[in-house]
């Protein structure tokens, strides 16, 4: 059937109505938003002839995703979480706004509220045998200038893939952490070096990339929050160089400027002064915060996180 159907009289107001377009009540733009959304669903069905049985499946398939609470590991998996980065990218081009390390993906695995350390920290809790870590930087703003106060919020997963909280096997806020920097704008932790993962086998996530012909991998990744007084918020993660899914991410988070080199250290010097046991990997990564516009601007964005 040719989408024409949608523009029949009785389709367009059954559109109307459901979108709450004949009603002086609610949200203009949004009526306006659900409008659109309805008339493109419908088209869709038109134009691929989607039969009822198929458009059941995809409503179970909301059901199984919402109960399995997979909905932003979708959003990421889809390129959708990307292409939010890459539009705010082209906004802040053309308004000629200043740039520093740049955004991506949050992802769905960030718990608040993490212990608060000045300048330096231990993220794990020695249950994890993984190789051990020395990460470290320093967070400035556009000029090069140190940015005192800053809170660095750092979380990454074990070596088998996982994050505390969601693996209920690991102590709270295990390889979780907030660093606050200060006058020389650094921050340092000492870790263990993460695992990549990839989606659950058994879920929606995977179930839908199955379909499509894709992985459900991630290269191995730290994540970060940057923030400070008068600053832009930054949300961000580095990728370790090295990995094979580096530039195969599900999740379309590995950009340019934000992969770290792993560094083995053998010193006997360096391994004493940072008061590890012996031979670790360095990881330096260093952050460039830009002037925030207005107070909104200093914030994270508003979703649904765990603990917040």
């Amino acid at each position: 059937m040719s989408n024409s159907f949608v523009k029949h009289e009785d389709v367009q107001n059954l559109l109307r109505i459901s979108a709450g377009l004949n009603t002086t009540d609610g949200d203009e733009r949004f009526k306006s938003i659900m409008h659109r959304l309805l008339e493109n669903i419908c088209t869709l069905i038109d134009d691929y002839n989607i039969t009822q049985e198929e458009f059941w499946q995809a409503i179970n398939y909301l059901h199984e995703l919402g109960g399995r609470q997979e909905a932003a590991l979708l959003a990421a998996g889809l390129g959708l979480e990307h292409y939010l980065d890459l539009r705010q990218d082209a906004l802040d081009a053309a308004q000629q706004r200043e740039t520093g390390t740049p955004r991506t993906i949050e992802g769905p695995l960030y718990v608040a509220n993490a212990p608060l350390s000045e300048s330096h920290a231990r993220m794990d809790d020695g249950a994890d045998a993984g190789e051990v870590m020395w990460l470290h930087g320093q967070v400035k703003d556009t000029q090069g200038r140190p940015v005192e106060n800053a809170i660095v919020d750092i979380w990454h997963a074990n070596t088998l893939g996982n994050y505390s909280f969601f693996d209920q096997s690991q102590s709270e806020y295990n390889l979780r952490r907030r660093i606050r920097t200060g006058a020389d704008g650094r921050y340092s932790v000492r870790s263990i070096v993460p695992s990549g993962y990839g989606c659950p086998p058994d879920g929606p996530t995977q179930k839908l990339l199955d379909r499509l012909g894709r992985h459900g991998n991630r290269p191995a990744h730290i994540h970060f929050f940057v923030s400070a007084p008068g600053h832009k918020h930054l949300t961000s993660q580095i990728n370790l160089n090295g990995d094979q899914y580096l530039w195969d991410d599900f999740a379309f988070a590995t950009r340019d400027g934000l992969i770290a080199d792993p560094v083995k250290v053998n010193e006997s010097a360096k391994i004493a002064e940072r008061g590890l046991d012996g031979e670790h990997t360095e990881v330096r990564f260093d952050f460039t915060l830009c002037k925030a516009q207005n107070p909104d601007e200093e914030q994270r964005i508003t979703r649904l996180r765990a603990q917040e």
